[in-house]
């Protein structure tokens, strides 16, 4: 009696649609207001800048008008927009293109 196998290798492919959470920019508008210190040290306490990230940021923001200093969820986002505003700097949370 002889035994054989047949050994049958599969290759499957998946595609996996994976949802992403984070199509949210929070922006950071400029004024003529706060100082580019106040804004820094916001940046630094309330999002987790670098100073030298914050203080890049702010240099676009004066010279732009506004920018996306954060992107991620709305949930992530919210508190910071919050933080950000309450400390008397303008700022949104505005939805990325997909």
């Amino acid at each position: 009696m002889k035994i054989t196998y047949n050994h049958t290798k599969y290759k499957e492919e998946v595609d996996v649609i994976t949802e992403l959470d984070e199509y949210h920019s929070l922006v950071v508008w400029n004024d003529e207001v706060n100082s580019f210190d106040w804004v820094i040290e916001t940046l630094v306490e309330i999002c987790g800048h670098s100073a030298e990230q914050a203080e890049q940021c702010a240099i676009i923001i004066d010279s732009k008008g506004k920018y996306a200093v954060k992107d991620g969820s709305f949930e992530l986002l919210k508190p910071m927009c919050d933080a950000i505003t309450e400390r008397g700097i303008g700022a949104t949370i505005e939805e990325m293109a997909r």
